[in-house]
Parts: C-alpha cells; structure tokens; sequence
C-alpha cells in the first residue's frame, strides 16, 4: 500500500494537482524519488521569483547545449521486431543562451533536444534513465510513444545519482516528444528537458537525401532579450506565458550566422526536418522561408496521407512535426516561428543553407 501511494503521489504532484500529498495521504520524503533536492519530500512550486542573478554571467559547464541538427539515426532498415538497449543521463549545466547570457539548463544527455530515439513499430526498448549525481533535482522521462504509467514516469521517478530502468514495446508509429515530468515540469520542460522518439511504420518512411531535427522551447528569465549575465528562471513569467526567449535547439539564433553557423545541405537534396515542439506553453507556427513542406505529416501521424505544399503549419506544445522540403535553387532557407517576434526578437530562427550552382530558370535576382 506504501508504494501504491507514493505512486499515486508521484502522479498527482506530476499534473500539477494542489495538495497532492495530503490527497495521498502520507507524506513523501526524498528517497522515494519525489522530492525537490531539498529532502523535504514536498515539491512545492515556489510562490514566485526568489533568484536573482544577473549581473555578470556564470562560467559555464558544457559550451554549447544545442544539438546538432544532423545527428539523427539512421532510417529503419530491418524487417523484424528488434530488441534495443537506450541509455540516457539527466543532467543541470550551465551554458549561453547566446554570447555573455548564461542559464542554467536542464538536458537529457547535455542536449536541447535531447537525442532522437528512433525504432521500428513492434521493437522492444529497454531504457535506462540515469540521474547525475551532479544534479539538484529530481527527474524522469514520459514517452508519449509508450503505453504505460505516465509513459515511463512513474517508474523512472530518481533523484541524484540514481538510475531506473524499464521496458516497453513500441506499439503504435508515429513520431512523439518525450519530457521529464516531475513536479514542475512546466519548468523543467522549459530549461530544455524534451526530445523525440521516432517509431517508423512496418514499411518505413519515403527516402530522403538529408534528415534534419530541431526542437522549439521556451526560456522564461528574470532578464531581458540580450542582457548580458546570468539568467535566473522566473516562475511568474512562466506563470504569464511571457518568455524571454523562444529558441531553436535551446540556444537563441543558434545555426545562423551569429552562432554556429546555418546547416548546410545540397541543391537538389530532398530534405525533411523533425521538429519537436517542446513548449511548455506556445503553439509554434512553423514555416520555411523560401520555401514551403511539400510533404507534412501533422503531430507526428506518420501514416494518413501528408499535407501538401504547406506554408506554414501549427505544431502544438507536446508534439513532433514531419515535413519534407524540395531544394530547386540555391540560398538560404530560414526556419521561423511565424510569429514573427519570436523569430526577429526572441531567438527562434534557424537557417538551413542550399548550397550549388544558380537556376535562374527556378529563381533570377538579376532578370
């Protein structure tokens, strides 16, 4: 009776519900995995911003949180259920936002988003989560592609320097997001800890000639836009959905040129982008300048027929879009959220940059 409450505990703190500890009717405390790093069991979100940071910004832990857009698996290429070992650490570190503006982050595997999980429908996945014991907090994850208890969260619930394991048969395809969902997920999901799985159909997806994997998030900071320093998190702008950041792979303006540079691919190269919208909170309206997805598969539905020739298309917190990209002439194509102050001010913009010779026939700047 003891586990199934804590359980129960777990679940109702995880949804945010208020005083979720006396409806279970025990008290937590942190070697059950469900406290805040403070061993008081209570996870209580604290009732508004007490860090206060800036002015000088931290020296950081990793140099770059931004994962790198072309680190994908590589497609399906079997034909029969497979068994697969998945290991993945959570982990706090300390990086920028963009030059002199730090943050302390929160990952799986020291990467926003965190790595691509790819299978086949009908896999087995044994997943193991670990938790630095370098860590404050504790952390989980919660497969949107498995069918189970909060989608491994129950069971994956650890505080620092602990690990959980457990099994699951990917069932049905599509590509899904994946988050920690402890108590305040909100923030936790906000500082950069979601990903996606990928379970591709019995029969696999279409070739493509280039895969690309971005993922859109929130950063809500006691500082502004570009303000040279250490950002603290703010809960109350968390609380107003008032970011100071939406940014691309965790990073502001993070593959252009004032960061690591655009993601280059080849004239003529069909490309198609997974993009994972994280959130916690802002519908993103996805579009590619210069473009259009000529091929999209909406919230991750790998299996009806895909929209064609689309602009510019929602992709709502929680869940992974698909879409597919002709690349006819050379030049910069800028991946947005098409609210557009989110691309100009708040560093959600990235540019992927077709490389090769003009086709005046396609596009002429000089007619």
């Amino acid at each position: 009776m003891t586990q199934l409450n804590s359980k129960r505990r777990r679940f109702l703190q995880g949804l945010g519900v208020a005083g979720a500890v006396a409806v279970a009717g025990c008290v937590g405390n942190a070697d059950e995995g469900n406290g805040n790093g403070n061993g008081n069991g209570n996870d209580e979100e604290p009732a508004g911003d007490t860090e206060e940071s800036l002015p000088g910004a931290k020296s950081v832990d990793v140099d770059r949180v931004a994962a790198d857009p072309t680190d994908i698996p590589g497609p399906v290429d079997w034909n029969e259920p497979r068994h697969h070992e998945i290991s993945m650490t959570t982990t706090e570190v300390t990086a920028e936002i963009e030059p002199g503006v730090t943050f302390d982050y929160m990952t799986f595997d020291d990467q926003i988003p965190g790595p691509m999980i790819r299978v086949r429908r009908g896999d087995t996945i044994h997943l193991t989560l670990t938790n630095s014991e370098e860590n404050s907090m504790p952390h989980n994850i919660d497969l949107h592609a498995v069918y189970g208890p909060g989608g491994g969260a129950e069971d994956t619930t650890i505080n620092p320097g602990e690990s959980a394991e457990f099994e699951f048969k990917a069932m049905y395809p599509g590509v899904h997001v994946y988050h920690c969902a402890v108590p305040n997920m909100d923030y936790h999901i906000s500082a950069g800890m979601y990903g996606a799985i990928l379970v591709e159909p019995e029969g696999g997806l279409p070739a493509v000639d280039r895969e690309l994997y971005f993922g859109q998030n929130e950063l809500y900071t006691k500082g502004t836009p570009g303000e040279e320093g250490h950002h603290a998190f703010s809960f109350d702008k968390m609380k107003a959905e008032d970011p100071t950041y939406v940014t691309l792979n965790g990073e502001a303006y993070a593959f252009t040129g004032n960061g690591y540079g655009p993601v280059t691919v080849q004239k003529g190269e069909r490309v198609r982008v997974f993009f994972a919208n994280g959130g916690p909170n802002l519908t993103s309206a996805l579009h590619p300048i210069g473009n259009v997805f000529d091929a999209y598969y909406r919230e991750g539905d790998l299996l009806s027929e895909p929209g064609r020739f689309i602009e510019t298309a929602p992709v709502v917190p929680g869940s992974v879009a698909a879409g597919e990209m002709e690349t006819p002439v050379p030049g910069p194509i800028k991946l947005v959220d098409h609210a557009l102050t989110r691309a100009a001010r708040r560093g959600m913009l990235g540019v992927i940059e077709v490389e090769g010779e003009p086709e005046p026939d396609i596009y002429n700047p000089n007619p």
